[in-house]
């Protein structure tokens, strides 16, 4: 039998929510990075992971990829997916 379709929402300490669906993928965190360029500009990079651990490994690389591209700073964070079956109104 074919999973369900569901919405899985994940909200950031500093209040950004993003939404992902409908989907039956077994997705559990949301993962973001907030990069300050050498230039002064920002840019955002995100994804998901099957598990916490997975996401955690996301961690390591992005260390890598700053040195790598010369960041300023950056910031890596992690949020847990709550799932739902309705599709959440636009704000």
């Amino acid at each position: 039998m074919a999973r369900q379709k569901r919405y899985l929402t994940a909200t950031l300490p500093d209040g950004y929510s993003k939404t992902i669906g409908p989907t039956a993928d077994a997705w559990t965190h949301y993962w973001r990075i907030v990069a300050i360029l050498a230039n002064g500009k920002t840019e955002i990079f995100w994804g998901h992971t099957k598990s916490l651990a997975e996401a955690k490994k996301k961690r390591t690389a992005t260390e890598e990829a700053a040195r790598m591209r010369g960041w300023k700073s950056h910031a890596f964070e992690i949020a847990a997916l709550v799932e739902s079956r309705d599709e959440p109104t636009p704000t």
